[in-house]
């Protein structure tokens, strides 16, 4: 992992992708601070996977509300096309 500047990053801001692209994780700063981290895209990784096992986890750990409705309620407010 490599530190720039943010002056450095948004005058190479083309060069900075193709190296984040190729892998690289870039961390941007800011007067010395650390502001921003810049690191390849994951596509389909474990990432949306766990964030719908802790959905799932959460959403079957409230007590349902004892409301059911039928098709015409859910839909009575709709407007005809």
């Amino acid at each position: 992992m490599r530190n720039i500047s943010a002056a450095d990053a948004n005058r190479h801001f083309s060069r900075l992708l193709r190296d984040v692209q190729a892998g690289e994780t870039v961390t941007v700063t800011s007067r010395g601070m650390p502001v921003a981290t810049i690191k390849p895209a994951t596509s389909g990784g474990a990432e949306p996977k766990t964030a719908r096992q802790a959905l799932l986890a959460r959403l079957q750990g409230q007590p349902a509300v004892g409301v059911t409705w039928n098709r015409d309620e859910l839909y009575e407010d709709e407007v005809s096309a």
